[in-house]
This record gives C-alpha cells, sequence and structure tokens, in this order.
C-alpha cells in the first residue's frame, strides 16, 4: 500500500462534527482552536454544534494547558542548572563550577 493511499484514508476519516461533511480535495476541515478534537468545515458548523461540544472541549483544553505548563524541559548530557533550570551548554565555556555545593551553574 502506497503513502498516498493512506493519506487519503486518512483524509476521508475526518468529518464536520456538525454536518458530516467528509474531508475531500475541494472541501478542508478546521480543527477547534480550544481543543483539536472535532473538525468543522464552516463557521455556522462550528456554532451550530458548540452546544454539544462545549464541556468536552474545555476538559480536553484543560488537559493540554496542563500538560504544557508541567512538561519538562530537554536536558542535555550535562544537566540542567540548578538556579534558572536551563540545560547547561555542552561546551564548558560558559558553565562554573560553584565551590560551595559542588554544582555546574550558567
Amino acid at each position: 500500500m502506497s503513502t498516498d493511499s493512506v493519506e487519503a484514508e486518512t483524509a476521508a476519516d475526518i468529518y464536520c462534527a456538525s454536518c458530516g461533511t467528509a474531508q475531500v480535495d475541494d472541501i478542508k476541515l478546521t480543527k477547534c482552536d480550544a481543543c483539536d478534537l472535532v473538525h468543522y468545515c464552516s463557521n455556522n458548523c462550528e456554532q451550530d454544534h458548540l452546544p454539544h461540544h462545549k464541556a468536552r472541549c474545555k476538559e480536553r483544553a484543560a488537559e493540554l494547558r496542563e500538560e504544557l505548563l508541567f512538561k519538562h524541559p530537554e536536558s542535555s548530557h550535562v544537566g540542567d542548572c540548578p538556579i534558572c533550570c536551563l540545560p547547561l551548554p555542552i561546551h564548558g565555556k560558559r558553565v562554573a563550577l560553584m565551590s560551595c555545593c559542588s554544582k555546574w551553574i550558567c
């Protein structure tokens, strides 16, 4: 199975949550701005479906916000600065060893 047919099947599986219109080449659906769970073909469909979608949308938007807030930053193999929590640079030119606590800081 080629990647083109897989992409076509995936696009055909996306429907407007309000009216059921499928996404095809000439009809592009937009995601809900807050939760990315549902798709709509127009602003009218989005407004019509809002009463049904509002509670779940708020829950998912809160989940996404928490994921973003509590996501750990990527760190290097050198570690993170204990003061600012940013990854320490791999090159040691701008890093200092504190003699009081034996920690590397940036």
